[in-house]
Parts: structure tokens; C-alpha cells; sequence
């Protein structure tokens, strides 16, 4: 049974999909020609032609759809020559049928067992069940995912490139990785800083840093002469003056002196002798000097070392890498340069006074520093040089560790679905065996009928019955015969002659609605006739006269009982009509009270502005083709297109046809415009209300339905019937007159 139908993108139902649902086994549907009721019959029809359209099966199982419109006798009666012949079961062949019904009794448990898996894996609205069940924990992982995505993403996006504009996709990548990724889990500050090098501007190479040797500038440290007194020979009668005062360096300097001077005292400019010449001497030996020389051969070269130092540490500084700390290594630099001043003042000092023993302050904890950073860096722009060769490489190895770390992060939710998910596929993964082995079975009982009916079926009780009806109604110039080969009809004359061709429209349309009706009761081949099927019934009372009408209300009407009881094999019918009789003849049901039974609904189709709605009623709301009328009057939403024929109808029901009114008589009771507006209805009631909606004298717009609305309201006013506009206007009534005290207040 079909439980919805929704409409789009198809012929007039070009706006908001228009959906009819909630569809019982008897449904019936009211519309004006042209407001899109055929179009309805034609997706059912056809639903592969119409991709834009659905229609919702119960249980998800299609039944066989039977479609009286236009089409059906177009392509039945007026392109063919001769009826496909309708065959339907003997009854004279009594094991055959009862063979048959048990098969089918199997056949629809099959088909209930399959309506009710279907039911447990998808649900009545096929988005439940465990299908449903799977697609929710589906779409809760897929928004834990995204949630991760959204907390990483500014520092961790280059990993997750191509999976961060779509959840699906991001989940897909996830699952992915669950089953493949074997990457070690890497702390997040690691990776942000990976990724801010491999995924930022493409990077290049770092230069190294230069490789500080400072093993002789440590070793200046140890040198002995530090800690040697530095003297003159001891024996020398001069020794221990000098001992005394302290002034050996102030001597060794004026000794220079003292021998440019000729032997004349360089301080007190007294002349000497050859003995004080001679402990001058002797004070001064070799010893002293190879001393003397190792004191100034140390401060030099200390001094050329840590000017070295200082060099290459100021180098590093002036263009320092990216990895370095640079901060850090201004502040070992600062306390490096403080203790080599020192150093090189002692120095000074020790060459000064050579006997003094000097210590110089240790720069190795500060080297070290230095060296820890400067190593360090050195360590990094390696690897990241080493990256920078191996781009893609590094690449995907940080990509993978990235997705990883995601893993881990999601570890309890992915642990969690999975285990549900496996029960549920475990669940859906049965029933779908169960349904495709139910499926198998009922495929093969089907052909078992196919087979049973083949043997048992014939065209010619159709012909009789189809024969018979017309005969009691009156159709006895022409009658349905098998035609030559047996297995198709022919519509012949009395004398034997084709009467296809000279059938009057009624006659040609009872006909054909006969053939449909009764090739509801079988199939037009020789198996089939046992389906279940659903039945499209649209206008079929064209052209005909009221008591023909009468009778095929009464054939559809039959068909209700035999839905109701489910006594065959229609499960469900629809009825459309834009004909009020017929559709007040077909749906009277006096166990209705009023509101629509259980096994029935109600819908009208509307076409506004060119585009086709449809709308449910909780009740029949045909009535009468004079209430109907009045009904789009009431309405908020007037079709500009046809506003005016309803009006002008009417004005023709109530004051021509009832009333014996004279239109002109009316019309002089208005000036102006309003009197010409007033003509323009009664002069098309004249010339007649069932042609073309044509917008006589006045183009059609908003303003202007409103114009007529106010003359047509005048016209009652004016001619002492508004009593009659208020009855039928009903509530309609009050909110105009609302709508007019609120306009003259403005």
C-alpha cells in the first residue's frame, strides 16, 4: 500500500514539494481540470519517469500499480485496433484454484514476513529500525569526530588537509585510520611544532652553526707560570733590596733604561759602577727571562683565544637560527664576557708583578652553557634540514602521527562503537538473509501460480460480463468479441461490422472504463491475475450521461467493499475527479458522521499562480458545486486565474438560473468604473460560464481581484440579498468587514 506521495518538479508542481501522506486504503481527490490531479496518477504510473518524485511503500514493497487516465485510453482504445484480451481464472477446474489459493495464502505470509523484517531493519518510515538505530550512532561518531577536528584544527590542519570541510569525510578518514594507523602517539606541543615547520611555508635549509673548540682557551687555566713566583737570582747583593721593596718589575722596566743611559741610573741619574752593572745582571738571569716571556706569551695568547670566542659567539648572535634561545644565550654571553675582562686584567697584573701568583676565573660552566645551547641547536637544525630533504616523507609520517594522536583522544568513543556497531550489523546482517531467503521463496511460489494459472485462465468471461452490462444500460448497437487470434477483443456491430471507429465519446469512454474494471479482476496475460494491486481511478466519468454516471459510481463503489473486507486482491484505491456529482455520487457513505472514516481521506488540488498544491481535509469538503464555489470565494489565497469565472458563476446559479434577475437592472444601480466591472460579469454570463477564463476589459492583478470582490459583494448589497452573501460567506464575512473598519481608520 502506498502510505505517501510527494510531489516536485513536475509538470505544475514546480514549488515546495507536495506531499500526500498519511494515505489510507481509500482515498479520494478533488480538483478543476488542469490543477494537477493527472499528473498525481502519473507518477504512481510511471514513478522511474518522474526521478524528482517519491512515492513511500508500506514495508518498502511495491505493489503492481493499476492506472485508469487518460493514458490508459490512449494507449488501450485509441493506438491500438483491437483490446488486449483479459483473462481471468475458470471456476470449472476446482483442484487448480484450490491449488492456487494455498499457494497464494503462502505467497502473502511470505510477503507479511517480509513487510514485518523490513519493518524491524528500517522501520514504517524506512529511516528507523536497526538501520536507523546504526545511522544514529553513525551521525553521533561522525559529530565526536568533528568536535576533535574543531579543537585541533588551527594547530594541527595540515595533517588533517582534504577531511576538514566535510564530517563525513573526517569520519571516513577516522575509521580509516583506526584499522591501518601504527604510528607511536607523540605529545601534542611536538606536534604543533612539527607541524608549524612541515605544514607552513614550504621550508628550506637552516645553516649550521659554527662548531666552538674552546679546549686551549680552558687550558690557559692551568698554565704553571700562574702560579709561579717569577724572581731574580737570590745571591746578588742587590736581591734583597729589591726583595724588600717589591719593585722588581719597576726594575726589570728601568733596566732597559739603565743600559741605553751608559750606565747612569735611569731614576736618580746617578752614575754606577761596574759591580752594580754586574748585579743588574746576574739578577736578571735567564731564568728570569724565559719566565718574563711565558707570563707575556700567556696573556697574549689568551687574549687572541677568547677574542676568537667572543667572535664566533657574536656571529651566531648577529643572525641567530630559529631554533636557538637566543635570550639565553645573550645572557651566558654577557656573564662570558665579564669573567674574560677579569681574566685579562689578572694577566696584566701578573706581568706586572711576575712574582705574584695569579688564578684566573674559570670559564668552563659558562662554556658549557654555551655549548649545551649552541649543540642543541645544532641538533635541531640537523633534523630539520634532514626534513627539509625529505619532505614528503616527513610529511606523511606527521600526518600519520597527527591522526594518531586523534585516535587516541577518541579511543573510548571508537571503543564504544564499534561494539555497537558490530551488534547492529551482527542484527541487520540477518534479517537481511532472512529477508533475501523469504524473497527467494516467494519468487518461486510466484512462478508455481504463474504455472497453476496458465492452466486455468480464459478471455471469454470477460466478454460476457462486459456484454451483459452493456446490454442493461441500454449500449445495444455494439458488443465486445474475441477477435481472431484468440486472446484479444474487437468492438463489432450487429451485423459483425468494426464499431471502434464510429463510438460516440460516451459510448467509447463507458467501454473502456468497463474494460478497466474488469481487468481488475485478472490480468491482460495469461498469469498475473492474483497479484496484489493498487488502483488509480482519474475522471472516468467524462462525457457521460448522469444515469451512466450512477453506474460507474456504483462498479467503484463495489471496489471499496472488496478493499474494506480484503476479500481480493486490490489493497488500495484513489479516486480523482474534478466532477462534483460524481464525486458527491462516489464518496456518499452513510456511516460517515461526518468526519473522514479510518479507511478513507480526503484531498483537493489547487493550482495558484500556476503552480499546483495539494491540501487534506478531515472531511469531505465537496458538498455541492454552489458551495464549492463559494468556498474559493472564502479562501485568503484567490487564484487570479480563475476569480472570475467563479464569480461570474455564481452570479449565474443565484440570480439568472434561480432568481430570473435582469442582469441590466442591476448593473444601472452603478457609476463609473464599477458599472463597467459589473457588465463585464453579467455580459460573459450571457454569452456563457463554461468557456476560457478571459480577463474581459480588465488585466488581472491583486488590486484588481479586489475591485471585483467589492462589486461582486455590491451586486447582493445592492439587489437586497446581502443577507444571502453573509450566509455564505460565513467567518469569511467578519474579517472583511474587520479589514474595512481597519482601512478607514487609517
Amino acid at each position: 500500500m502506498i502510505e505517501s506521495i510527494t510531489l516536485s518538479g513536475v509538470a505544475s508542481y514546480t514549488g515546495p514539494a507536495e506531499t500526500l501522506n498519511d494515505l489510507s486504503q481509500i482515498n479520494f481527490v478533488y480538483g478543476s481540470n488542469g490543477s494537477g490531479k493527472t499528473t498525481i496518477s502519473r507518477v504512481v504510473a510511471d514513478q522511474a519517469g518522474h526521478p524528482t518524485c517519491t512515492i513511500g511503500w508500506k514495508g518498502g514493497a511495491p505493489l503492481q500499480a493499476m492506472v485508469y487516465n487518460r493514458d490508459f485510453v490512449e494507449r488501450n482504445f485509441n493506438q491500438s485496433t483491437e483490446l488486449k484480451g483479459v483473462f481471468t481464472l475458470g471456476e470449472n477446474q476446482t483442484e487448480t484454484l484450490i491449488k492456487i489459493k494455498t499457494a497464494k495464502t503462502a505467497f502473502d505470509e511470505l510477503n507479511n514476513t517480509i513487510q514485518s523484517l523490513t519493518n524491524t531493519l528500517q522501520g514504517d518510515d524506512g529511516t528507523s529500525g536497526k538501520k536507523g538505530e546504526l545511522s544514529e550512532l553513525e551521525n553521533a561518531l561522525k559529530e565526536k569526530c568533528w568536535a576533535q577536528k574543531k579543537k585541533y584544527d588551527t594547530r594541527l590542519q595540515g595533517a588533517f588537509e582534504g577531511y576538514r570541510n566535510n564530517k563525513e569525510s573526517f569520519k571516513g578518514k577516522i575509521l580509516q585510520e583506526l584499522k591501518s594507523n601504527t604510528s607511536a602517539i607523540v605529545p601534542l606541543g611536538e606536534l604543533e611544532k612539527k607541524c608549524a615547520s612541515v605544514f607552513g611555508t614550504t621550508p628550506t635549509t637552516e645553516q649550521a652553526l659554527p662548531v666552538i673548540d674552546t679546549s686551549r682557551l680552558i687550558a690557559h687555566e692551568a698554565n704553571p707560570i700562574l702560579n709561579k713566583r717569577v724572581i731574580g737570582k737570590e745571591d746578588v747583593d742587590i736581591a734583597a733590596m729589591i726583595r724588600k721593596l717589591g719593585n722588581s718589575d719597576w726594575v726589570r722596566q728601568g733596566r732597559s733604561y739603565f743600559n741605553i743611559n751608559e750606565d747612569v741610573c735611569p731614576f736618580c741619574q746617578q752614575s754606577t759602577d761596574e759591580a752594580f752593572a754586574k748585579s743588574l745582571e746576574d739578577y736578571f738571569d735567564e731564568t728570569f727571562i724565559a719566565n718574563s716571556k711565558a707570563i707575556d706569551d700567556l696573556a697574549s695568547n689568551y687574549k687572541t683565544d677568547t677574542e676568537r670566542l667572543q667572535q664566533q659567539i657574536g656571529g651566531i648572535m648577529a643572525a641567530p637560527s630559529r631554533f636557538l634561545d637566543i635570550d639565553k644565550l645573550k645572557s651566558e654571553k654577557e656573564l662570558l664576557d665579564s669573567k674574560i675582562i677579569i681574566n685579562i686584567q689578572r694577566l696584566a697584573e701578573k706581568k706586572k708583578e711576575a712574582n705574584q701568583i695569579v688564578e684566573l676565573e674559570p670559564l668552563g660552566n659558562v662554556i658549557d652553557e654555551i655549548k649545551s645551547l649552541t649543540d642543541a641547536t645544532s641538533a635541531e637544525i640537523s633534523v630539520h634540514n634532514a626534513m627539509v630533504n625529505n619532505l614528503a616523507q616527513e610529511r606523511q609520517s606527521l600526518t600519520s602521527q597527527v591522526w594518531k594522536f586523534v585516535l587516541e583522544e577518541l579511543k573510548a568513543e571508537l571503543g564504544d562503537y564499534q561494539k555497537k556497531t558490530e551488534a547492529i550489523k551482527k542484527a541487520v546482517s540477518s534479517l537481511e538473509e532472512k529477508t533475501a531467503a523469504s524473497n527467494a521463496r516467494m519468487a518461486q511460489i510466484e512462478t508455481e501460480i504463474r504455472a497453476l494459472e496458465k492452466q486455468t485462465t480464459s478471455v471469454q468471461p470477460t466478454i460476457d460480463a462486459i456484454n451483459t452490462l452493456l446490454r442493461s444500460f441500454g449500449f445495444n448497437g455494439f458488443s465486445l468479441a474475441k477477435a481472431a487470434k484468440g486472446t484479444s477483443y474487437k468492438l463489432v456491430r450487429a451485423d459483425g461490422s468494426d464499431a471502434k471507429n464510429t463510438l460516440s465519446e460516451g459510448e467509447r469512454t463507458f467501454v473502456t472504463f468497463l474494460y478497466f474494471y474488469h481487468l481488475l479482476k485478472g490480468s491482460d496475460s495469461e498469469s498475473g491475475m492474483t497479484t496484489d494491486r493498487i488502483v488509480i481511478i482519474d475522471d472516468p466519468v467524462s462525457s457521460l450521461d448522469s444515469d451512466i454516471l450512477f453506474i460507474v459510481g456504483s462498479l467503484i463503489k463495489g471496489l471499496f467493499d472488496e478493499v474494506r473486507s480484503d476479500a481480493g486482491h486490490i489493497k488500495q484505491i484513489f479516486v480523482l475527479t474534478h466532477n462534483v456529482y460524481f464525486h458527491k455520487e462516489v464518496t456518499f457513505n452513510q456511516k460517515r458522521t461526518g468526519k473522514a472514516m479510518n479507511e478513507e481521506t480526503f484531498w483537493v488540488v489547487r493550482k495558484s499562480d500556476l503552480v499546483s498544491k495539494v491540501e487534506q481535509h478531515d472531511s469531505n469538503p465537496i458538498k455541492t458545486s454552489y458551495e464549492l464555489l463559494w468556498a474559493e470565494v472564502r479562501r485568503h489565497d484567490k487564484s487570479k486565474l480563475t476569480i472570475q469565472n467563479t464569480l461570474r458563476r455564481i452570479l449565474e446559479n443565484y440570480f439568472k438560473i434561480l432568481g430570473g434577475v435582469d442582469p441590466d437592472e442591476l448593473c444601472t444601480m452603478f457609476e463609473g468604473k464599477e458599472k463597467l466591472i459589473c457588465k463585464s460579469l453579467f455580459s460573459w454570463v450571457n454569452d456563457g460560464s463554461h468557456f476560457a477564463h478571459d480577463d474581459l476589459y480588465i488585466t488581472i492583478d491583486d488590486a484588481t481581484v479586489d475591485i471585483y470582490l467589492k462589486v461582486f459583494r455590491a451586486i447582493f448589497d445592492k439587489a437586497g440579498h446581502l443577507s444571502h452573501y453573509k450566509m455564505m460567506m460565513g467567518d469569511a464575512y467578519a474579517d472583511e468587514a474587520e479589514a474595512q473598519v481597519e482601512m478607514a481608520t487609517q
